[in-house]
């Protein structure tokens, strides 16, 4: 009987399968909170919000890339993504010429 897997691990696949929508999702989210936190400020300027809201955003979207880039890294060190991809290349047709 095969285990089921943990909410982490199954986030984490989707995350790994899904990068740039991930990250996507976090530039919109992290933007949204932004200008939501920014509007509460009553003494700002409406354009000094939205520059806020953007450099916010910004920089999350440089944390989330960061965070792929772990994602990256860590499954070609473990070798999940040489499995992941090694069914759809035949390994006999890449032969060596000597």
């Amino acid at each position: 009987m095969a285990e089921s897997k943990s909410k982490f691990e199954s986030v984490r696949e989707w995350v790994v399968e899904h990068k740039l929508r991930t990250v996507g999702s976090l530039w919109l989210s992290g933007i949204a909170g932004s200008i939501a936190y920014n509007w509460s400020q009553p003494n700002m300027k409406t354009s000094v919000k939205i520059i806020h809201a953007r450099l916010h955003a910004q920089a999350l979207t440089l944390a989330a890339l960061a965070g792929a880039a772990v994602v990256e890294y860590y499954d070609h060190k473990s070798g999940a993504k040489a499995d992941r991809y090694a069914k759809f290349l035949p390994v006999d047709s890449f032969s060596h010429k000597d």
